[in-house]
């Protein structure tokens, strides 16, 4: 037997505001998982030369937490199939909080890589529960809308946290940024307690219910669509600040401010994905896979100079903007009497090429130059659109 239901839990506060504020809640503490996540992207060079290390060593900080995330998503959830889901997001948002700490107090390159063992944890863990939770705190006709304002906690993340963790850092010093990044987390802790309703288990999740759903093809389509744009995207993006630096020769002050505009995009192409996916899941997938070829590919090219490099920017942020709740979409739907199995599958897949990606950029950007990194990234998100043209002439969007 592969689930074992769990009385029915009281019904939240659904319609009200406290059942608003519990996904106002959730969504600050995604985009501050996030944000911790991917803020090394815009400090990767001041962090490396801090403790002298090369880019390509430097991000390490990027492939640790995805690698981590891809192990903790299924474990964790499984380990823990009985406890309030509510007592284990509030846990995660904890190891937060003492992950920037250590950063922002480690004396080596080792206990920064150490914390980011732990923000791997979080991520894994924290993610499986909550990309699925927007059905427990509102009302059925205002899931997808609150879903959409979850998942744009992972734009916002882009748009606001590494624009100005990065512009701090500038400012302050990095080492300012994770200690405002701890008190963030923090608050973010207290607002889970306050605002979350009891989240007691409605099934639990085991490896024989994850692998059952790995049979599907909508799920392997979906884990395979996952694994090649993010690859794609992770490998090219973790990666463009030394782009800008060295090719487009910009400043501190320019880079923060295109990965602003960056960010912005991305939070307008996580409405549009969002809006699109549910009558157009293959065209959605399928564009923004296109809009990730066209920057990457164009950008050695046109990106030499600061206003091609602010278009194809902004046409990125779109297109990756789309992805995470694109994606995502494809994983519930393809498991609509598992929700939170099909998150941890989401979140176990996604992490890992999350890290690959930034693995695999680095090795390539020390042996030769971050060119080839978008070059290379753009090539691997061609593959994304015959991935999706394959199993669209084959398959339909799979019914609920």
């Amino acid at each position: 037997m592969t689930t074992i239901l769990a009385p029915a839990p009281p019904a939240p506060p659904r319609g009200t505001l406290t059942g608003w504020l519990a996904v106002a809640a959730v969504t600050t503490a995604i985009f501050a998982v996030v944000t911790t996540e991917i803020l090394p992207i815009g400090l990767l060079t001041v962090i490396g030369a801090d403790f002298t290390v090369s880019d390509g060593t430097a991000g390490l900080m990027m492939t640790m937490p995805g690698l981590i995330a891809a192990v903790a998503a299924p474990v964790v959830t499984v380990a823990t199939g009985r406890m309030d889901r509510r007592a284990m997001l509030c846990l995660f948002m904890f190891l937060l909080v003492l992950a920037n700490v250590m950063v922002a107090a480690a004396p080596v390159y080792a206990v920064v890589l150490v914390s980011r063992v732990l923000v791997g944890v979080t991520i894994g863990g924290f993610w499986s529960i909550a990309a699925g939770l927007a059905e427990r705190l509102v009302p059925v006709p205002s899931v997808a809308r609150a879903n959409a304002v979850i998942f744009s906690s992972v734009p916002l993340g882009s748009v606001l946290g590494v624009p100005a963790g990065t512009l701090l850092g500038e400012i302050a010093g990095w080492r300012t940024t994770f200690v405002v990044m701890a008190v963030l987390a923090a608050v973010v802790l207290g607002m889970l307690a306050a605002f979350l309703p009891p989240l007691p288990v409605r099934q639990v999740t085991r490896v024989s219910l994850l692998r059952g759903l790995l049979r599907g093809v909508h799920t392997r389509f979906a884990v395979l669509a996952t694994f090649l744009v993010v690859l794609a995207h992770f490998g090219a993006y973790t990666y463009v600040t030394p782009f800008l630096e060295q090719v487009t020769h910009l400043g501190p002050g320019k880079i923060t401010l295109l990965l602003l505009i960056y960010g912005a995009a991305g939070i307008l192409g996580n409405f549009l994905g969002g809006a699109a996916v549910v009558r157009r899941p293959h065209t959605t997938l399928g564009c923004a896979a296109t809009m990730v070829v066209a920057a990457t590919l164009l950008l050695p090219v046109l990106g030499r100079c600061e206003p091609g490099a602010l278009v194809l920017l902004v046409v990125w942020g779109i297109g990756y903007g789309a992805v995470p709740v694109a994606t995502q979409a494809w994983f519930v739907r393809a498991a609509p009497d598992a929700p939170e199995a099909a998150s941890v599958l989401f979140t176990a897949a996604f992490q890992a090429t999350l890290s690959l990606g930034a693995l695999a950029g680095g090795v390539v950007v020390d042996r030769s130059s971050p060119t080839t990194v978008l070059f290379l990234g753009g090539l691997t998100a061609v593959l994304v659109l015959v991935a999706v043209s394959f199993h669209a002439r084959r398959h339909a969007w799979p019914e609920r």
